[in-house]
């Protein structure tokens, strides 16, 4: 049950980071490809269901998922705890992020009324994007530790 668990945990864990990934790609690039005809589409696009409906369920799975595991590996070893600790925080830290930064940039963008300006918008939508990509660095380095616990606890279990 315990290796369900932390292989649940990494596999929702790269659910989330390739989503968000997949948002950087292609749902930014489309949104701000023709501003403020591009924004308006998404704004219809969006009414019935957005990325951050994806996102309020597997971000916090993953965060218990990963809880779950650094409880149960506890006592595996240092650097399993360690991993795990730093996956959990990465995690944690891209869902601050997002409440802090990316949340109030969206509302704006595709909610808000009045819509703003084109360069407003344009603005918004460039530091949404770009900003992304920190974002799926830091899933990316919770990833890679998660799989490191892993790998640390088979390894563990070989000697």
């Amino acid at each position: 049950m315990k290796k369900a668990i932390i292989y649940a945990s990494v596999a929702f864990a790269s659910g989330v980071l390739f989503a968000n990934i997949f948002n950087s790609m292609v749902i930014s690039e489309a949104a701000k490809s023709d501003i403020p005809n591009s924004i308006m589409a998404a704004r219809e696009y969006f009414k019935t269901v957005d990325p951050g409906d994806f996102f309020k369920i597997f971000s916090p799975a993953t965060q218990v998922l990963t809880l779950l595991s650094l409880i149960l590996f506890w006592k595996t070893a240092k650097s399993v705890r360690i991993f795990l600790g730093i996956a959990l925080l990465c995690y944690i830290s891209g869902d601050i992020f997002a409440f802090t930064y990316f949340h109030p940039r969206s509302e704006i963008i595709y909610v808000s009324q009045p819509i703003p300006d084109a360069e407003t918008l344009t603005k918004l939508s460039e530091e949404w994007s770009s900003m992304n990509w920190v974002r799926s660095f830091i899933l990316f380095v919770g990833v890679v530790c998660s799989f490191l616990a892993i790998d640390k606890i088979y390894s563990l279990k070989q000697n």
